[in-house]
């Protein structure tokens, strides 16, 4: 019987898929992405509310495709929106269930990630649960939290996992640590997040999640205020259609009714002027925040890293890299591996290279 030593399940819920991964050390065994539809989803008030039928779903492909249960040791679930934490590797505990289930940030099928992987971790005979880089990893400086008015501040919430899981693998193919550099990482997809990376801490990024930043396929960005302002006054709108402008339904959903940005960028090279002209300044609006964390880093940049899904598109990776080459080489990165990343924080817990860390907020 083969080893099956160091096994990572790995649990990654969307707003209407659950991928999962199994990886034996470094070698993925099996995965996955389990696809809900609009009318399974729609039967759940609340996210919350979908944690049995998400489950049952991960249980059935697990045992359709005869993994051995008994071999995981360690089960990653993809973080949620808790409170701010440090970098790393947290084991799911009872605080930490606590908040998932009733996020002090909002909802989130995030939030499912830890708590479907703790149910099994306590179904399998040695198996523990833990969640790696969640989004609301928090290592700004202070200079970064100030906002312009004490009713608010700056917070962090990015695309954590892939952003710390492309800069190490950046910094392993040169041959030194994470923490020997000054990074700036874009990653792209749905979202887009801009990240400053110094020596191993992310001092300043975007909030991409709810309005800042460049905008992306489905999310509006940095929006005039005062004009948002008018509209939220205008009696014209609710509120919750006015959170779909800035999450959802903003971007290229609200310039062109999709968020698909290969179609767009088809029709912008075939001579499309609106398309070309709208899926330019997307590109030009993410070379403008990676200017701005050049300044925050005093100019002191190792390399600038492309990454995420828009990252497999030369032409958008062009049009940045020709705003923002002369300040550091640029790496592209395409594609946004998350659970290879979770695999591998496992594994590295398995290995004891790095210790886990408890939740208590």
């Amino acid at each position: 019987m083969q080893s099956c030593t160091y096994t990572v399940l790995c649990i990654n819920p969307g707003s209407t898929s659950t991928k999962i991964a199994v990886y034996r050390g470094p070698t993925s065994l099996f995965q996955t992405n389990i696809t809900h539809s609009e009318e399974e989803i729609a039967q759940f008030q609340k996210i919350t509310d979908q944690f049995s039928f998400r489950k049952d779903a991960v249980l059935k492909a697990l045992s359709d495709n005869n993994i051995e249960l008994e071999c995981i040791e360690v089960v990653m679930g993809r973080g949620g929106l808790i409170k701010p934490v440090p970098s790393g590797v947290f084991e799911v505990n009872e605080a930490m269930k606590q908040d998932l289930r009733n996020s002090p940030i909002g909802e989130h099928a995030s939030n499912l990630g830890g708590l479907i992987a703790d149910d099994i971790a306590q179904s399998l005979p040695k198996a523990k649960a833990y969640i790696a880089d969640p989004v609301v990893v928090d290592e700004l400086d202070d200079l970064a939290r100030i906002s312009g008015h004490p009713n608010f501040s700056r917070v962090s919430i990015f695309h954590a996992l892939n952003q710390k899981a492309i800069a190490r693998e950046y910094a392993r193919i040169h041959n030194k640590k994470y923490e020997d550099y000054n990074l700036i990482v874009a990653h792209m997809g749905g979202g887009i997040t801009v990240g400053a990376h110094r020596k191993g801490k992310v001092i300043d990024v975007n909030q991409g999640l709810d309005g800042e930043g460049p905008f992306s396929p489905e999310r509006s960005g940095t929006l005039p205020v005062g004009q948002v302002i008018n509209i939220c006054f205008s009696g014209e709108y609710e509120k919750s259609e006015i959170k779909k402008m800035v999450v959802g339904r903003g971007g290229l959903v609200a310039y062109f009714g999709t968020n698909n940005a290969r179609s767009i960028e088809q029709l912008a090279l075939a001579g499309d002027d609106k398309h070309k002209l709208i899926y330019e300044a997307m590109a030009y609006q993410v070379a403008k925040d990676i200017g701005s964390m050049y300044t925050v880093l005093k100019g002191e940049v190792d390399a600038i890293i492309l990454t995420g899904g828009l990252a497999y598109s030369s032409y958008f990776t062009n049009l940045i890299s020709e705003r923002v080459f002369k300040l550091a080489p640029v790496h592209v990165y395409p594609g946004e591996d998350e659970m290879k990343a979770l695999a591998m924080n496992g594994l590295m817990l398995l290995r004891g290279e790095i210790e886990p860390l408890q939740y208590n907020y």
